[in-house]
């Protein structure tokens, strides 16, 4: 599907207009979105903008790093969005000239419409460009990922403090689920804070610098996100070996019991082995209080460990 929205000299939106319009009439701006397109839409990439090949090519391979070309006549970008619930990445391309902007991607956009709805239900008219548009499209964009990486936070809040009482192991596949969400984000975030650091040094996007301030308040919001991920992965991290720890502890608290409990029974066992055997002559065998002799002897030597092993600390 392709829509158009262009601006007249009379600085007021013009929306439901087709690409011949745009030939046979004279507009301040205009912007082509290419939303889920057909095949022969997409050739009107080249047949009529007649874009780069390689541009093209750009965009009909699926999630491009995010980057920043220059062609004669015409700049391409790639900028990535992130789909809330499930952390999936959605590629947006974008094609900057003089006068005009031309967005493409192949699913549906819910920026793309905010930013539409921006300019349409304008009251004032202000001298929106190209590079308006492109400035709204990457802070609607930016701004999606607050909500994502506040949600992981609090849910990693809530491992720490474990409210839930989950085990262990519980405890550990979340947080493992939320290392992993945390690094979606890392690899969509980084490469969308070096696009901005790139745009902003740039000599050839004129219409950047015209709007400097904003664009760098967009890429302050990308490095606030990168930062808020990095110090959640290393939260993550921490709270994995305060886990692993707390539970190599438990093992050998257990260990140590049973260890323990291993070497009192030793000497029992001993003596019961010694008397278990079928000797024919063994002296002892025919003591009247034989038996009650060796309860006693077993007795005190295991009362006597268990002192031992306490003044030791091992029960500490």
């Amino acid at each position: 599907m392709i829509t158009i929205l262009a601006q007249n000299e009379n600085k007021d939106p013009v929306e439901n207009i087709s690409l011949d319009d745009l030939k046979n009439n004279t507009y301040d701006w205009f912007w082509v979105d290419f939303e889920s397109p057909t095949e022969t839409e997409t050739d009107l990439l080249e047949t009529y903008f007649q874009f780069h090949p390689l541009a093209i090519e750009d965009c009909m391979h699926d999630l491009q790093r995010p980057k920043l070309d220059y062609y004669e006549g015409h700049t391409f970008f790639v900028i990535h969005s992130l789909e809330q619930q499930s952390l999936s990445k959605k590629e947006i391309d974008i094609f900057i000239g003089d006068n005009f902007i031309v967005t493409y991607h192949k699913q549906q956009c819910t920026y793309t419409e905010s930013v539409k709805n921006l300019l349409t239900g304008s009251n004032n008219k202000d001298p929106f460009d190209e590079y308006y548009i492109f400035y709204q499209l990457l802070d609607f964009v930016v701004d999606q990922y607050f909500p994502i990486v506040y949600e992981i936070e609090d849910h990693i809040n809530e491992i720490e403090d474990n409210t839930k009482n989950l085990s262990m192991e519980d405890l550990l596949e979340h947080l493992f689920d939320r290392r992993g969400e945390l690094l979606k984000l890392r690899q969509t975030v980084h490469p969308m804070r070096d696009l901005l650091y790139r745009i902003l040094n740039s000599h050839h996007l004129d219409g950047v610098q015209k709007r400097k301030e904003y664009f760098v308040d967009i890429h302050d919001h990308l490095i606030k996100v990168a930062d808020i991920t990095t110090s959640n992965r290393e939260l993550t991290q921490d709270i994995r070996d305060s886990y692993l720890s707390l539970n190599a502890h438990q093992t050998n608290r257990t260990m140590q019991v049973l260890t323990v409990i291993s070497v009192i029974f030793m000497p029992l066992t001993f003596i019961v082995g010694i008397y278990g055997m079928n000797f024919t002559f063994m002296p002892e065998l025919d003591e009247k209080y034989g038996y009650f002799v060796v309860w006693a002897i077993m007795l005190v030597v295991s009362i006597g460990m268990y002192v031992w092993f306490r003044k030791k600390g091992w029960f500490d």
